[in-house]
């Protein structure tokens, strides 16, 4: 039994071409993802006391305090600038490699798919 396609839906032809594209966008997700992992974003937080430079792949590569906010009394305050500058870090980079996937997806009719290979 063969499956009646309507005209320029079916066939050989077409399933190639959609292997085609898959095998395009692959190409172009694993050559963003490596751009995206050599990336490096600087963040600071708490009015610019702590500062530090993330890589693409969250790894912290510097880190840099503000000698004026370290209080030996107030250690609690340090802690909450470094987890807010940490934190801004990971999103800064999720959101970066999110948006950037998805130009590729959505471009080629996939919106959405950002890992699906």
């Amino acid at each position: 039994m063969r499956a009646n396609y309507p005209k320029g839906m079916g066939g050989a032809g077409n399933m190639n071409a959609m292997l085609q594209q898959a095998q395009k966008m692959q190409e172009e997700m694993a050559a963003k993802q490596e751009e995206l992992d050599n990336r490096e974003y600087d963040i600071s937080a708490g009015g610019g006391a702590v500062s530090l430079k993330i890589s693409g792949k969250k790894q912290i590569l510097a880190l840099d305090i503000d000698p004026e906010i370290v209080d030996p009394d107030d250690i609690e305050t340090l802690s909450d600038i470094l987890i807010a500058a940490v934190n801004e870090a990971i999103k800064r980079v999720d959101d970066t490699n999110n948006s950037e996937m998805s130009k590729i997806t959505g471009a080629l009719g996939m919106p959405g798919m950002p890992g699906l290979f």
